[in-house]
């Protein structure tokens, strides 16, 4: 399967931008980390999101979401010059830069979004993101998995783990559970269904030819 498991970059920063929009707009929520009504603040910290903050947030959000990158750039640093503290505007805009091929400034933000909370989980993620790119599996894996300790029903971490471990660390069960675990956050993926239903035929395989040998 190899390179067909980076999903459209569409997709991917659609389903990011919407878990950071719920994050946002949403009561508490164990899949963005957020125990307060809106952006996450200072740790430990609850605050009430103006609604001219709310509305800027959407708008970079829904910029992100249809693939307008640059737009959403743009939007996402204006609402960091009022507001800061939010360290989800600080992920995204490391998922921007990432894929624009900004490593350097990618790993600057999601540094300034952990360093205002380090348990924020799409911060952990996109870390781990990054990370893997620079071929650090380990130190993916360790932050991919503490993404999931804090918040176990935040799907892409789910996700990355499953990529990393079927195309990096060759574990397949472990990429078969992380993979089966976010189908069953997001709901259907056709995509992943495939992975799925391959990645249970090999384990089978594997499990039979153990069994012979032994």
């Amino acid at each position: 399967m190899s390179l067909q498991h980076f999903t459209s970059l569409r997709r991917v920063l659609a389903l990011a931008a919407a878990l950071s929009l719920a994050a946002c707009a949403s009561g508490p929520s164990r899949a963005p980390v957020s125990a307060d009504s809106g952006p996450k603040g200072a740790v430990g910290a609850e605050r009430v999101v103006p609604p001219q903050a709310q509305t800027l947030y959407e708008q970079a959000a829904s910029s992100m979401a249809a693939g307008d990158l640059i737009d959403a750039e743009l939007r996402f640093k204006e609402f960091l010059l009022q507001y800061p503290e939010f360290p989800g505007a600080h992920v995204n805009l490391s998922i921007i830069h990432a894929a624009n091929g900004n490593l350097d400034a990618a790993r600057a933000a999601v540094d300034a979004a952990l360093g205002i909370d380090p348990e924020y989980a799409p911060a952990l993620n996109q870390s781990g993101v990054l990370l893997r790119k620079n071929g650090n599996f380990s130190e993916a894996e360790a932050a991919y998995l503490k993404a999931v300790t804090v918040a176990p029903d935040y799907p892409l971490a789910h996700y990355n783990l499953g990529v990393l471990n079927e195309l990096y660390l060759q574990r397949l069960d472990a990429a078969l559970r992380h993979f089966e675990r976010y189908q069953e956050l997001v709901g259907e993926d056709e995509q992943v269904s495939r992975w799925i239903v391959d990645l249970q035929r090999r384990v089978a395989a594997s499990q039979r030819t153990a069994n012979m040998t032994e």
